[in-house]
C-alpha cells in the first residue's frame, strides 16, 4: 500500500480541551498546539477515511536529529500507537509534561 499524502490544513476546536486550533499554513495540522492530543481519523496522512474517530493522546515525546520532537500517541478507541512530528506551534510545556510523565 502506498501512503499518499492528502494536504489538509485546517483549523478546529480541539474535542479533547476545547482549544481554539489555528491553521499550521506550511503543512497539515493534525493535532492540538495546546494539550497535544489528535483524532484517529486518517489512513494515510490527511485521507480522513478512518473509521475509528478515537481520541489519540500524547503518551511520549521523542527527539530526532532531523525532524525535532516527535509525539508517540495511543488511540483511547482501537489501541493503535502512532507519531507525529511536532509543529513549530506546539506548547512546550505540555511537550515537557508528557516527557515528565513517562519518567
Amino acid at each position: 500500500m502506498i501512503k499518499r499524502f492528502v494536504k489538509r490544513d485546517e483549523g478546529f476546536v480541539c474535542q479533547n480541551c476545547g482549544h481554539l486550533v489555528p491553521q499550521l499554513l506550511s503543512s497539515s495540522r493534525d493535532h492540538c498546539t495546546h494539550c497535544l492530543c489528535s483524532k484517529h481519523v486518517d489512513i494515510c496522512p490527511g485521507d480522513r477515511a478512518n473509521p475509528c474517530g478515537g481520541m489519540l493522546r500524547p503518551v511520549g515525546v521523542e527527539v530526532s536529529g532531523k525532524k525535532g520532537y516527535i509525539i508517540k500517541y495511543h488511540c483511547d478507541t482501537c489501541g493503535l500507537y502512532h507519531n507525529c512530528k511536532c509543529a513549530p506551534d506546539d506548547d512546550l510545556d505540555e511537550i515537557i509534561n508528557v516527557c515528565r510523565q513517562i519518567l
